[in-house]
């Protein structure tokens, strides 16, 4: 082995120790304590799933072969895994969470703090939790950004186009379809906008939940994104995610698995340590 790989960290993997380290601990603890205190359960889920492809793209994939030679993959998300461990493991619907790390292809290593509550809408619930970790951080200027799975998805239904479109952020693609309430949508940044739009029926359902949490949210930056769309497979309903300066720093929103209805929230706790490394060096 030459000298380069006896020492050298693979490219997109994580090295936290002396500040950093102490960083991550306290964020990771202070999770947990509000999970806990909001009646959540830890759960640790294996590093290797056969389920993988149900919860991301399959680009994104670190596929293996089990002992019968049966594909399997290191985990690149934990929530679906996490909803069938509990369904059909535990037998108990409820509310979990989980402080550990993905793997994307070819060699990226992504620590999250997440949590679901299975059988449970509580979207607003999750929003709540992931606004006081970060108040309690001291990261106080993120904005809450809210979206709808099923608009993208219904627009793509009704006029017949891909969905990477939206995806992909093709705003020039949309544009061109020459659509004028969709060019609108566009444009939109709160609930206002959104409301002033006339949108064919099989949108307006959504937009009217879409708008709805928006007035409900207490937080004091809100921008509604309509047009936004997850590349997690399992989001079809409410979404959010809290950004700051152009960083997603926690998503979630409402999805199903077996049927059942779920919704929960991940910290992108990586991002979280370098803006509090950030801060607390200047």
């Amino acid at each position: 082995m030459s000298d380069v790989f006896a020492h050298e960290i693979p490219s997109g993997s994580r090295l936290y120790f002396g500040a950093s380290a102490a960083i991550k601990r306290r964020v990771e603890g202070m999770a947990s304590d509000i999970l806990l205190k909001a009646g959540f359960s830890e759960i640790v889920t294996p590093y290797f799933s056969y389920h993988q492809a149900l919860s991301v793209e399959p680009r994104l994939l670190l596929r293996l072969s089990d002992i019968s030679n049966a594909e399997l993959s290191l985990r690149a998300d934990s929530t679906v895994d996490v909803v069938r461990i509990a369904m059909r493991r535990l037998k108990e619907q409820g509310r979990y969470y989980y402080i550990q790390p993905v793997f994307h292809y070819p060699s990226y290593e992504l620590y999250q703090i997440g949590a679901e509550s299975i059988g449970l809408n509580e979207l607003s619930l999750h929003a709540s939790l992931s606004i006081e970790l970060f108040s309690n951080l001291g990261l106080n200027s993120a904005t809450l950004q809210l979206s709808h799975m099923g608009i993208p998805l219904a627009i793509c239904d009704l006029l017949g186009i891909d969905i990477a479109l939206f995806r992909d952020s093709r705003v020039e693609d949309i544009l061109a379809l020459n659509v004028s309430w969709l060019s609108e949508l566009l444009r939109v940044k709160s609930a206002d906008d959104l409301e002033r739009i006339k949108l064919p029926d099989e949108i307006a359902k959504n937009a009217k939940s879409l708008i709805d949490l928006s007035r409900a949210s207490k937080f004091k930056s809100v921008r509604v994104e309509p047009l936004y769309y997850s590349c997690m497979r399992y989001y079809e309903g409410l979404f959010f995610r809290l950004i700051e300066a152009n960083t997603t720093l926690a998503s979630g929103g409402e999805y199903m698995v077996d049927e059942v209805e779920c919704s929960g929230f991940a910290v992108y706790t990586d991002a979280v340590i370098e803006k509090i490394s950030t801060k607390e060096a200047k």
